[in-house]
């Protein structure tokens, strides 16, 4: 008995399925606009996003002019981010809020849109094109929306997102340095503290910079040796003049003894 009523459920439920899967390709092929407008925002309201998107693709270009054609935008825009399309996302959150300047809705857009890029930043150790994309948008946001609840928020976002793009430069740095490409090492730690001179990181990149330095002059050609001896020199008075105490500072201080002392004598070697 236990066994025909289970298949007697199952049969109902796979009844039910078909059946309401038949009345939603009924109505998606019936060519009806205004039923399958009518249709999309019931399933939007369901929660089923998947199917309200697949609708709105439908009847999207035919309301021009129609009263309805800003909440049909603003619910498309949102299918897309609750099917976690993210890149689909930003784009039609900003293109409402670029065409529906009046909207009660444009200044949640318009943070959304900055918000499905935020959600599209990989790790650090891949390409950050989304990363800058993300901070580009809240600080554009910030700028239309100065007096926004959500300013505080999108700064927050914003040095959340700048980190990454540090720790991202950091390890471009370091790859250079463990290669032994120290000229490049030392290109790519200046650039670091350009772009991000409070990072947390500045003490140890301006050590790796010194140390960079100097052994890109121990491995140079003898008539780049005085100019690079010279320039580590500078570097590492640079690194000890911030930090006299640092964390470094005992290994910077015999560096610069060194790179003094082999600058004498590359000096005494040209002369000679």
């Amino acid at each position: 008995m236990r066994i025909k009523t289970g298949w007697l459920f199952l049969f109902v439920a796979l009844f039910l399925a078909a059946s309401c899967k038949s009345n939603y390709e009924k109505i998606r092929t019936s060519g009806d606009a205004e039923l399958i407008l009518t249709k999309a925002f019931d399933y939007y309201e369901k929660k089923n996003y998947q199917r309200a998107l697949s609708l709105f693709d439908l009847v999207l270009n035919t309301l021009r002019g129609d009263a309805r054609a800003e909440k049909a935008y603003y619910q498309y825009a949102y299918c897309h981010y609750n099917t976690k399309q993210y890149l689909l996302a930003a784009f039609y959150f900003k293109n409402f809020s670029n065409t529906f300047t009046n909207s009660q809705f444009r200044e949640e857009t318009a943070f959304m849109s900055a918000y499905s890029n935020y959600l599209l930043s990989p790790t650090f150790r891949l390409d950050q094109g989304n990363t800058k994309t993300a901070i580009e948008e809240f600080q554009l946001f910030v700028n239309l929306f100065p007096s926004s609840k959500r300013v505080e928020e999108c700064n927050k976002l914003i040095d959340g997102l700048r980190r990454k793009l540090e720790e991202k430069a950091f390890a471009e740095g370091q790859l250079y340095y463990d290669l032994r490409q120290y000229q490049s090492a030392v290109i790519s730690f200046d650039n670091l503290l350009r772009d991000y001179p409070e990072s947390p990181d500045v003490e140890r990149v301006r050590y790796l910079i010194a140390k960079s330095s100097y052994l890109l002059s121990e491995n140079s050609v003898i008539e780049k040796k005085v100019e690079r001896f010279t320039e580590c020199v500078k570097r590492c008075e640079d690194f000890l003049g911030k930090y006299p105490k640092g964390s470094y500072s005992k290994e910077i201080k015999q560096l610069k003894k060194d790179a003094e002392a082999s600058l004498k004598n590359v000096k005494q070697r040209l002369k000679s």
